[in-house]
């Protein structure tokens, strides 16, 4: 069968190797798609060498059909289309307070062990959802980045006719905007680059450029004068970082989706001004995943929208290129059978 490897200094590999019988307790897969995320990128950059052992297989968001059942596993058989939420918490400990989605020792499965950039991929059985059979195996490769945003909107308690901002119109802030607008709240995208502000207004979301407006000022026209009951954080820049405390109404919560490697300047006065909370929100819960299950399974929003390219898996090399000189791109999947 074909993997890829990534072996550091923005080098991936395509190799050959033989295929495993599953381990007790795991199944087969053989892997439909598989999505290039942020954090994949973050890999291909060298960000996360420290963490990452290569040669190294990567990859978490995917769908795929099951190939082959190990020894001691229940509920699922061969043929099963399925997705992987890839958290391994065997290693849970009384500590982690029974939150083991962000466990001290969590092995997040395609970053500290190998992923799904390959033809067939061995994984406990505990980390399987079952899809429906009718289910369009590209959409369920949004999967996993859709429960990051059922589990942001989840946490943030986002209720029907409350108004929600995006800070940012990427690939996440867009499927959050998804969520958010599902549950019946007004929904306002932040973005600075001209191209996803279109996406996003094609996709039936409204969004709008703080270059180009006052976006204070736009959500308190647009809101009589509340301003925002949620904001999500999800560009991670100190410019969203500075305005999330001044678009949020009284009492309003902010929801912290981006990663921030490093301390930064936030302006904590307004937290008591304003009676702000903080929360912050990582990866997601099973019930995140049967949620995103649901709507990917009803197919309501435009999803298909959010997939931009689909490559084979042999031109891995040339998709991280790609996506390094095209920004304006949102989810590209990777053929895992070609």
């Amino acid at each position: 069968m074909i993997a890829t490897q990534y072996k550091g200094n923005k080098t991936f590999s395509v190799i050959e190797k033989e295929i495993e019988a599953p381990a007790e307790g795991d199944v087969r897969i053989k892997v439909a798609y598989s999505g290039v995320c942020g954090t994949d990128v973050h890999i291909y950059h060298g960000m996360m060498d420290k963490r990452v052992a290569m040669p190294q297989t990567i990859g978490h968001e995917m769908s795929g059909v099951i190939d082959a059942v190990g020894s001691g596993v229940k509920g699922f058989k061969k043929g099963d289309k399925v997705v992987v939420r890839p958290l391994d918490d065997r290693k849970a400990k009384p500590s982690d307070k029974g939150f083991n989605h962000i466990c001290e020792e969590l092995n997040f499965i395609g970053i500290d062990s190998p992923g799904s950039m390959q033809q067939y991929w061995n994984v406990p059985a505990f980390t399987l959802h079952k899809l429906k059979e009718n289910t369009d195996l590209k959409l369920a490769a949004l999967i996993e980045p859709l429960s990051v945003a059922t589990h942001d909107v989840r946490l943030s308690g986002l209720q029907a006719g409350e108004t929600a901002i995006v800070l940012g119109g990427g690939p996440i802030g867009l499927l959050v905007a998804m969520v958010a607008k599902e549950v019946g709240a007004q929904v306002i995208i932040s973005e600075v680059n001209p191209t996803r502000i279109e996406k996003a207004k094609s996709m039936g979301l409204e969004a709008v450029s703080p270059i180009d407006v006052d976006l204070v000022e736009y959500v308190h026209s647009k809101t009589e004068g509340r301003l925002a009951d949620v904001v999500f954080e999800v560009a991670g820049v100190q410019p969203t970082l500075n305005i999330m405390t001044e678009v949020a109404g009284i009492r309003g919560r902010i929801v912290m989706v981006a990663i921030h490697g490093q301390p930064k300047p936030v302006n904590l006065f307004k937290f008591f001004w304003k009676e702000l909370k903080l929360i912050g929100a990582r990866v997601y819960e099973k019930e995140d995943y049967e949620k995103s299950i649901a709507l990917i399974t009803a197919n309501e929003s435009p999803f298909e929208d959010m997939i931009t390219d689909v490559q084979p898996l042999s031109n891995i090399q040339q998709v991280f290129e790609n996506i390094d000189e095209n920004p304006d791109g949102m989810k590209v999947l990777m053929d895992c059978q070609l």
